[in-house]
């Protein structure tokens, strides 16, 4: 993709964002942001636990169309993905799918996104951990207690 059409292409996902809005009922909800240039995003993550993959994602943000634009052209392709495969995204591969020469003085901007959501796959895989851990430890009696 040629300057210009990665322009077209950002301008346009911002213009008419893709998953856009909040999900009803999410699995986690995840807030990130850029303090320094004032980009809000937060993700939506509702999980598929049987396939271990992303049953739906949304967002709500405001701030620089790269960060708005991002967000939705990561969230588009994200749908139905395992979450391994998420966790495995490297910052640069969101910065070639925006548009190297297009995004490069605004790599937090064009990565924000991509960093918020994964950080709401972490949360959820924590809490798994958590909720397996609290079943477990009720399930456990208390060891036997000695008296002399």
């Amino acid at each position: 993709m040629d300057r210009q059409e990665a322009f077209e292409f950002l301008i346009e996902h911002y213009e008419q964002p893709r998953h856009r809005g909040e999900l009803a009922d999410p699995d986690v909800t995840m807030p990130g942001g850029n303090p320094g240039c004032g980009d809000v995003v937060t993700i939506y993550l509702k999980v598929d636990s049987a396939n271990d993959a992303i049953q739906d994602v949304a967002f709500v943000g405001e701030g620089c169309t790269i960060s708005q634009a991002a967000a939705s052209i990561l969230l588009e392709q994200m749908q139905g993905q395992s979450l391994a495969a998420v966790e495995g995204l490297d910052f640069n591969w969101m910065i070639d799918e925006l548009g190297r020469e297009v995004v490069q003085s605004r790599p937090r901007c064009a990565t924000l996104a991509l960093g918020t959501l994964k950080a709401a796959i972490k949360k959820y895989r924590n809490d798994q951990i958590r909720a397996e851990l609290g079943n477990d430890a009720s399930a456990k009696t208390p060891p036997e207690t000695f008296s002399n």
